[in-house]
């Protein structure tokens, strides 16, 4: 299997100073065609590192089946990119997904979809869930930006990562892509049988309502960004009972949906 990074030549220019000769780590984005019981369905453009949980999220995340629906997931590696095939038990038959006839790319979480009813589909509401103070988002932000091993070295990816009520890391995931960041935690997530529901989920990019989508589908009920969210993902959010919050930074951030979740950590 192909390594997340590699490095390549450039060269580095600086006011006043002359062309230095830079060795950058990059990170791999690789065409990773995804199969549903042997029949193909779409070609995801992602890092090719923890493929699978890529695969069981996307699955998920989808609305494609649900996680006990899958029976196993292989991995083909071929000179253009790996052959992912996820398969079902018998019974439970892929059909909810949507049709797609492009490929998705790093960017996109919705390339390929072929009609405008396919795009923005009814959301499960969320239960109540746990809640969280303000402060633990701030934490929870620290630990991630220490935990992004592949963005360290590249700063080229996105991370989403799982904490629980207290602002403890309990997983996370890199991609170039931040869809594919966000399924690769939802895959991780039903591998080691997390619940989505006691925690919070923090993803270091822009919040557009596919990603609200994502983490309803996960059953994550507090979804915190680092960028700006747009107004469908609020409108979203609220349909769907989910907390968003938004513009996270160390000194503080903006709850857009959802404010019932967090309180005010009482002095020590």
């Amino acid at each position: 299997m192909q390594s997340a990074s590699a490095s390549r030549p450039a060269e580095q220019w600086r006011a006043g100073r002359a062309l230095e000769p830079l060795t950058r780590p990059l990170p791999r984005e690789t065409a990773v065609g995804l199969s549903l019981d042997g029949r193909p369905h779409t070609v995801l453009m992602a890092t090719p590192e923890d493929v699978e949980d890529l695969a069981r999220g996307f699955v998920v995340t989808e609305a494609i089946a649900a996680p006990g629906d899958i029976a196993s997931v292989t991995i083909k590696e071929e000179e253009r990119g790996l052959l992912v095939d996820v398969r079902f038990h018998p019974g439970a038959l892929a059909s909810k997904a949507r049709p797609r006839n492009l490929e998705g790319r790093s960017s996109c979480g919705l390339c390929g979809v072929q009609r405008l009813a396919d795009v923005v589909r009814p959301l499960p509401t969320l239960g109540q869930g746990g809640r969280i103070a303000h402060a633990v988002i701030p934490k929870a932000l620290a630990r991630l930006e220490a935990e992004q091993a592949l963005g360290r070295l590249t700063r080229a990816t996105h991370a989403a990562a799982l904490f629980d009520a207290d602002g403890t890391l309990v997983v996370v995931r890199e991609d170039v892509g931040r869809h594919n960041a966000l399924d690769k935690l939802a895959g991780a997530m039903i591998a080691a049988g997390h619940d989505a529901a006691a925690g919070f989920i923090v993803v270091t990019s822009r919040c557009s309502f596919e990603m609200v989508e994502k983490a309803v589908r996960i059953g994550c009920p507090i979804l915190v960004a680092v960028s700006a969210p747009t107004e469908l993902a609020i409108t979203k959010a609220h349909e769907a009972n989910l907390t968003l919050v938004a513009l996270a930074r160390a000194d503080g951030h903006a709850v857009f949906a959802g404010a019932e979740r967090l309180f005010e950590m009482e002095p020590a």
